[in-house]
């Protein structure tokens, strides 16, 4: 079978297609047969690493994917070949990513593909909207499984509302109730995120943005899906409201830290909560899975240019560029064509 590997980190020279022996599923694990990978900035990172080093075994990589049940080990019974399904974190402290034509998963990274998704959109589920749920339940009046109405009358800021996790965040939270602001830096990313259902969009590049939240926003926000908490702390804390969440996913690669003000803080009684999908906890974990499915199920978590999220697609062989466009930041979603 064909697949893409990685023996060594670096940039994306390292990565080759080749020829691998066909694995079969032991005790509790499912094959896949990949249609499409999805590929995120964790997975430039993953292969880039910090500095060049040999692995201990060629890696494939990328986490997420979505294909067609194609054989399953003992003990599995949830599934059968032939079942359309998504997988998650494939790759996470695992050789095996999706950038191959068959993988072998535990039965628990691998999930039932409802009724009219397509496989674009089970590729683009994983990190970001798995993400993107977890954001958004980190808040204190916030269920710990979002569902239709479970967020009525609160309000959402999404920062970068035109990326992968953002685009996830405004619709998992449309679909949970939630008013949803968003902020972009220009007039066609603010395109995108109305797509994707953002009820008001804001450029962050504008004289006064506090302001322009405010005015939108009057009691304050109650959620913050933050992008880089490092250039917004300060606006986060003016915008947010009593016991608001600001639940930061990611940074700016050129300052990994930031200064809280505490004093206003405190007044607010605010939660700063930091998020990496990998490492939440198993149960709020399955709860994104769950929700997600359901959404998806109900419509939502739509790909495409018409719903905020630009596709570029590429074939199995050029991972390499797929990687670099992610890694150089182009709008939207890198899909590859497995098979």
């Amino acid at each position: 079978m064909k697949a893409v590997t990685y023996s060594s980190t670096g940039d994306s020279s390292v990565l080759t297609l080749g020829e691998r022996e066909e694995p079969h599923p032991g005790p509790g694990e499912v094959r896949v047969r990949i249609h499409v990978s999805g590929v995120n900035p964790t997975d430039w990172k993953a292969r880039r690493g910090s500095g060049p080093s040999d692995l201990p075994r060629p890696q494939v990589p990328n986490q997420d994917g979505a294909g067609v049940v194609d054989e399953v080990g003992e003990g599995v019974t949830a599934f059968r070949p032939g079942d359309r399904v998504w997988v998650w974190d494939a790759a996470y402290q695992r050789p095996d990513g999706t950038a191959q034509e068959l993988a072998v998963l535990p039965e628990r990274l691998v999930v039932a593909l409802p009724d009219g998704v397509s496989f674009d959109e089970g590729a683009s589920f994983g990190i970001p909207a798995l993400t993107a749920h977890r954001a958004l339940t980190s808040y204190e009046h916030a269920p710990t499984e979002l569902s239709p109405g479970s967020l009525d009358g609160r309000t959402v800021l999404v920062a970068g509302g035109a990326g992968a996790v953002g685009h996830a965040a405004i619709q998992l939270a449309v679909w949970a109730g939630a008013t949803v602001i968003a902020t972009v830096s220009s007039h066609e990313k603010a395109e995108l995120a109305r797509a994707a259902g953002a009820h008001h969009v804001v450029n962050y590049t504008d004289p006064d943005t506090a302001k322009a939240i405010g005015a939108l926003a009057p009691r304050g926000v109650d959620i913050i899906v933050e992008v880089n908490v490092t250039a917004n702390v300060e606006l986060d804390v003016k915008v947010a409201g009593a016991n608001a969440t600001i639940a930061s996913y990611a940074n700016s690669p050129e300052d990994d830290s930031v200064t809280i003000p505490v004093r206003p803080s405190m007044s607010k009684n605010l939660r700063w909560q930091f998020v990496l999908t990998y490492t939440v906890a198993p149960e709020s974990k399955a709860a994104a899975v769950r929700a997600v499915t359901a959404a998806a199920a109900d419509g939502v978590l739509k790909v495409g240019a018409e719903h905020g999220l630009p596709i570029t697609r590429f074939p199995l062989e050029r991972t390499a560029e797929a990687h670099d466009a992610v890694e150089n930041g182009a709008v939207g979603k890198a899909l590859i064509d497995v098979i």
